[in-house]
């Protein structure tokens, strides 16, 4: 083995040196240099700035307009919730944790919470699917469907984060040992932990994968099916392909920020006592925390009717760029009841 295994942690650093100390009582400096930690703090402090405010606007402004209440805007609210506990329960500890160079808060603060938002975005999709496709003949979005789908996204995220706290897997610090994860490195027989990271693996990346996959490309197909209908109409071919952007940014926007993280987790997970940095595993993990800012980006702010109430709450009641509503009201897809507010951000 080319790490050391304690009771708690697996530091990516063999023994042999005699330098590897617990990572809960003392600076980690012999895995990395100090300015590496500072720059992770540093970045973390960057996403805290930067997406509390936009996560917490969502929820201000919805609060304060009521025809953002809608149903299917209801998971929206929930992704924000889920990356305001990401920022608060989870980037706050990594950012001092950083500062100090080593998990000096102790086992299992500030584990992930990033679950939530993954399912919200799985949820987010089927619900567009749902609207926009229409698989369902005579079928209606409603209050207790959206609702339904919130608590699915909580199931969904308990699943994932409660097996290791009751003794399926474990969660130990990761990388440069100041941030929190499961246990990819070691197969711990006594906590079944190869099954538990099949299981996350399968249920917790490649099904999420595949229902956003399936739901996009349908609605994909639906718009341009719509659009083909009506050839001659500029409205329709220019909503389109701002649904068709969209799709291509969102799909995008989970694959860069998943994708790292679980090819890399596999990769020491298949290849236990294989050889490797601790920025190997620190770095797609701290990019994945990024999600908390450009999800808002993706799924808020580039929808119409978000963003102008954003400006105008902001701006004291007035939008000095104009009114987008009837910009909205403008890029309906006539023929299908598609539109891109539909869609957008979905």
């Amino acid at each position: 083995m080319n790490g050391t295994e304690g009771p708690n942690f697996y530091v990516p650093m063999s023994n042999r040196t005699g330098l590897v100390r617990s990572p809960f009582e003392h600076p980690q400096y012999y895995l990395a240099e100090p300015w590496k930690y500072s720059l992770l703090a540093a970045y973390m402090l960057f996403l805290i700035i930067t997406a509390f405010p936009i996560n917490f606007l969502t929820l201000h402004v919805t609060i304060k307009h009521k025809k953002l209440r809608t149903p299917l805007n209801y998971v929206l609210l929930n992704l924000a919730v889920a990356d305001l506990f990401m920022i608060v329960g989870g980037f706050t500890v990594t950012l001092f944790t950083a500062l100090h160079g080593y998990f000096n808060y102790g086992r299992g603060l500030g584990c992930p919470s990033w679950e939530i938002a993954l399912w919200s975005l799985v949820v987010l999709a089927v619900e567009r699917y749902i609207v926009v496709c229409k698989p369902m003949t005579n079928f209606r979005f409603e209050e207790k469907h959206a609702i339904a789908g919130l608590a699915f996204s909580w199931v969904m995220a308990l699943t994932c984060a409660a097996p290791p706290l009751f003794g399926w897997s474990r969660y130990i610090p990761e990388g440069m040992q100041c941030s929190c994860g499961i246990d990819y490195y070691t197969p711990k027989p006594e906590i079944n932990n190869t099954s538990f990271v099949i299981y996350m693996f399968v249920l917790h990346f490649c099904i999420p994968l595949f229902i956003i996959f399936f739901c996009y490309s349908r609605l994909l197909c639906t718009v341009r099916a719509a659009a083909a209908q009506q050839q001659e109409s500029e409205t329709t071919q220019r909503a389109e392909k701002e649904v068709t952007r969209m799709v291509i940014v969102m799909v995008i926007s989970f694959l860069v920020c998943w994708v790292p993280y679980a090819t890399v987790a596999w990769y020491i997970f298949a290849n236990q006592g294989v050889e490797f940095g601790p920025v190997f595993m620190t770095a797609p993990a701290f990019f994945a925390k990024s999600a908390a800012l450009y999800n808002p980006v993706i799924y808020i702010l580039l929808n119409r009717q978000f963003r102008n109430c954003m400006i105008t709450t902001v701006c004291c009641g007035k939008n000095p760029f104009g009114d987008d509503e009837a910009a909205a009201a403008v890029s309906k897809t006539q023929t299908s009841s598609v539109s891109s507010s539909q869609v957008a951000p979905a």
